[in-house]
């Protein structure tokens, strides 16, 4: 649809042209819309404006769109071209502006346009309007001169030297850029993102050096901020004819910034004149029979605009503003008045009084007309205070605090009052000490005490004297029944609170409370529990004494309100390693009556004392009973008595044995399994949490075991008495054999004498081929037979090339004897062969020393004496034929003969 209309106005537009009386013109020229006017140039220079101003002149087929172009400079650069669309008017002068990147006094610039009809006829060009910089004389010109630039934004700085003068050097605070020319003199700089400087004065100076001789030409501008939309816009009025309204003006500006802002409150909904204003507040006067406020704040600078709007109802908006009338304190309580400003008495006025330290107290304000007043109760005698007190319209919006205004509530005395009941030796009598601690806040002196009680309508008084003390007591004689007494402290300006306290009536009734371990902890101190107890309606008190369960005892007491059964006792009250008993009391309206009693320590301790150990102690070969005397009970102990620890170390030994006795009550132990007669040490101590106390020690020595000695000596007796019994019946058998064994051959003589010098000098002979010592020396005697049908006749012997075998064997053609080992032996001897007769026997006698010898001594000539026996008896057991055991001796002559024949032989 568009489209066709389009179609349908130029088809018209032509027709009308076509129509039209053309005389004087040629039918084939081409229509042209006519040139566009531009009137004169405005320049804004400080904002580096360029305003455009021309008339349109619309005759229903023009159209509304020109084309604008801007050069700079004489030789008329373009810089800037674009399409502008005019609004649709019949005759009107359209205003266009432009903003330059560059100051408007650096070069020329001109501006020309053309009318663009449907985007294929163009007006020819307007003649080019041009705005002439700035002609230097005398001395180069910097711009922009002054100006507060924006911050972030990039700044072009320009020098315009005079003719025939060229620029060399373009600083900002002596900071190079690179130079851009503009035009055929003038230089300039493009300096990005400009910022504040941070060193005062805070300005940015440029300076520009040229050729002309006369110095360097500078000068200054300065960088700001935009103004910024005013943040929480509010409006208060105090009294309903001044209005008042504050604003958040967002980022503080230096103190030397340039670019000073106005502010402005402009009421939309009234023809009142704007209000000049503050940076963040505005004062005005309320106008009269307006309940609704439309308003603005406008604020400006040089880099720009901005505005805030707000609407309220004032009647909403009310802040009383209050006058304190006067403070009026007391010993508990303080009495505050204060008077509203303004003309409020129509409204119903709320207000609100804080107390530091303390609480906030709301009340309304009924009569404005006089002082607004109240009582603050509940406050602690000679203690200071801060109050401060605001108001508001039916507590809509509430003004602002007062400045608090200091008072100090009078001294006072209260009084800590508890009691401790002895049994008097008449059951119907008791004696009371009522004991109570001051609390005196204040410079306050006190003079004396008042005690008064009552029984059964019966009345007594009775006055004190005050002590030097912190806790003062009475001692009153009372009976069996209830007894009230009250306590009071006498003042200089009259008696304090009086404190209260019943004394049950006596109670006949045993009623056994069984004690209570406390478990103490790490950090010390004591965490007190106990169970709620309905009948205490009026709180609990836990009593101790100061130094424990030492005598003699300083009462201390705590109490505590109703409903609250714990209690921390901080270690810093209590000694470690001292015991404590705490007594719980639950209150009733007939007096205290004792519900738990609880004892332990803030901290054990591990030094205990030891245990007494009882002598003699009983004693076997392999047991040991000890018994000990210890009072586990005693309050003394700094810990807890668990059980006891026994330990058992033999004497020597490097092992102990451990008993763990875990019942405290048991005091005796048995200890078996000991050796006997063996010394042991035995030491016994106390055991805590902690660990074990200090050990009593006993040496002990087990009894022999005389049973088990005599079982082994009668073992072996009553074996061979049985042996005996059995064997009597063949003891001839056994005799003989026995001889047998036992007897020398028939015909044998060993001296004795002879022997021991034989073996001693064959000792001497073979010491020096001995490595080890003689362990033994027994002497055996080997007879080993030829046999018969050999021939016996006696060679010299031939040497051993190889070392003999653990059993030597004869080697010779005719004779080869061998030798039989007995006894788990093999004789080591040279082969011997004989010539002559056969020999009835050949002896070897060895010394059994010789088999701890090495092989190399094997090697060596043997001395071995030879000798003819004749047997008297063969072994009946031999394993061969040619061996067999002779028993002789060797005489000394016959040792010389074999030495004498060696030495021809070596000859």
């Amino acid at each position: 649809m568009k489209s066709f209309r389009i179609s349908l106005i130029n088809l018209l537009g032509l027709y009308l042209i076509f129509s039209e009386d053309h005389s004087g013109c040629c039918l084939d020229t081409v229509w042209q819309p006519p040139r566009p006017n531009i009137s004169p140039l405005q320049a804004i220079s400080d904002k580096q404006i360029l305003v455009v101003s021309w008339l349109v002149n619309h005759s229903g087929l023009a159209g509304n769109l020109y084309e604008i172009q801007i050069s700079r400079a004489e030789n008329h650069i373009i810089i800037y071209s674009a399409n502008v669309s005019v609004p649709s008017a019949d005759s009107h002068e359209y205003t266009w502006t432009w903003t330059s990147d560059l100051p408007l006094e650096c070069v020329n610039h001109s501006v020309r346009i053309r009318h663009l009809y449907n985007q294929s006829f163009l007006s020819p060009w307007s003649e080019w309007v041009t705005n002439n910089g700035v002609e230097a004389k005398d001395r180069t010109k910097l711009f922009p001169l002054h100006q507060v630039l924006r911050e972030g934004t990039s700044g072009v700085f320009c020098c315009v030297p005079p003719v025939g003068v060229n620029i060399t050097n373009i600083t900002l605070n002596k900071k190079k850029y690179p130079i851009i020319s503009i035009g055929a003199r003038v230089k300039a700089i493009v300096v990005p993102n400009l910022t504040i400087p941070k060193i005062t004065p805070k300005v940015l100076l440029l300076t520009c050096s040229d050729t002309s001789g006369k110095g360097d030409s500078y000068i200054w501008n300065y960088v700001s901020f935009p103004p910024q939309k005013p943040r929480h816009l509010n409006c208060v009025t105090s009294d309903m004819t001044t209005v008042t309204c504050t604003w958040d003006p967002g980022r503080a500006r230096d103190l030397y910034d340039h670019n000073k802002q106005t502010c402005t409150l402009h009421i939309e909904n009234s023809d009142q004149a704007p209000i000049t204003c503050g940076p963040s507040s505005c004062t005005f006067q309320a106008i009269p029979d307006l309940e609704e406020y439309n308003i603005s704040v406008v604020v400006k600078d040089q880099l720009g605009e901005e505005t805030a709007s707000y609407s309220f109802n004032i009647s909403e908006r009310v802040s009383p503003v209050m006058e304190w009338g006067g403070v009026s304190p007391g010993i508990t309580d303080t009495t505050l008045s204060w008077i509203v400003q303004g003309n409020l008495t129509q409204m119903n006025l709320l207000c609100q009084v804080a107390v530091d330290p303390g609480s906030t107290t709301e009340l309304n304000c009924k009569s404005v007309s006089d002082p607004c007043e109240v009582k603050l109760q509940h406050l602690l005698p000679n203690t200071r205070y801060s109050t401060r007190a605001r108001c508001s319209v039916d507590g809509r919006f509430w003004g602002k605090w007062t400045k608090p205004i200091p008072f100090a509530t009078y001294p006072f005395v209260t009084l800590d009052l508890w009691r401790r009941i002895k049994q008097m030796s008449d059951p119907h009598s008791r004696q009371v000490t009522l004991l109570w601690k001051l609390d005196v806040l204040g410079s306050a002196t006190i003079q004396g005490f008042t005690v008064h009680g009552s029984q059964e309508g019966q009345n007594r008084t009775e006055s004190i004297p005050a002590l030097d003390s912190e806790q003062t007591q009475a001692e009153v004689p009372i009976g069996p029944g209830q007894y009230d007494f009250t306590v009071e402290a006498v003042l200089r300006n009259g008696p304090s609170i009086p404190a209260h306290i019943t004394i049950p009536k006596l109670d006949n009734t045993k009623n056994l409370l069984v004690e209570k371990q406390l478990n103490s902890n790490s950090a010390g101190g004591f965490n007190l529990s106990w169970a709620e107890e309905d009948t205490a309606t009026c709180g609990f008190t836990v009593e101790w004494c100061i130094l424990g369960n030492a005598v003699p005892c300083t009462l201390q007491w705590i109490h505590l309100p109703e409903g609250n059964n714990t209690l921390f006792l901080a270690a810093g009250n209590f000694k470690a390693g001292s015991r404590y008993t705490f007594n719980i009391y639950g209150c009733t309206e007939n007096g205290h009556r004792l519900l738990e009693i609880q004892t332990g320590y803030s901290q054990e301790l591990k030094a205990v004392q030891s245990p007494s150990l009882v002598e003699p102690v009983q004693i076997t070969s392999s047991t040991v009973t000890l018994e000990w005397h210890y009072n586990e009970a005693d309050p003394s102990h700094p810990a807890f008595i668990t059980g006891y620890l026994v330990i058992v170390q033999e004497i020597g030994g490097h092992t102990a044995r451990m008993f763990n006795v875990s019942d405290p009550r048991k005091k005796s132990v048995t200890i078996e399994g000991l050796k006997q007669s063996h010394k042991y040490v035995f030491s016994v101590s106390a055991l805590t949490k902690k660990g074990p106390g200090e050990p009593a020690k006993i040496r002990i020595t087990t009894k022999a075991n005389y049973t088990a000695h005599l079982a082994k000596i009668l073992t072996p007796i009553l074996l061979l008495l049985g042996c005996t019994v059995l064997l009597w019946p063949r003891r001839k058998t056994l005799r003989r054999g026995l001889k047998k064994v036992f007897a020398y051959p028939a015909g044998m003589d060993i001296k004795t004498s002879e022997l021991h010098s034989f073996l001693q000098e064959t000792g001497e002979r073979v010491q020096p081929h001995k490595v080890e010592e003689c362990i033994s020396c027994d002497i055996e005697i080997l007879n080993t037979h030829p046999p018969l049908n050999e021939s016996t006749t006696r060679r010299d012997p031939e040497p051993l090339n190889m070392p003999p075998s653990p059993c030597s064997q004869f080697s010779a053609p005719s004779l080869s004897p061998t030798c039989v080992p007995l006894q788990d032996y093999c004789p080591q001897s040279a082969p011997l062969l004989f010539e002559g007769p056969a020999p009835q026997q050949i002896t070897c006698i060895t010394n059994k020393s010789y088999f701890n010898s090495t092989v190399g001594y094997l090697f060596q000539p043997q001395e071995v004496a030879f000798s003819e026996i004749k047997p008297s008896f063969e072994p009946p057991d031999c394993l061969q034929e040619s061996c067999s055991v002779v028993y002789g001796y060797i005489s000394s002559d016959t040792m010389k003969n074999e030495e004498e024949d060696k030495a021809k032989n070596q000859i």
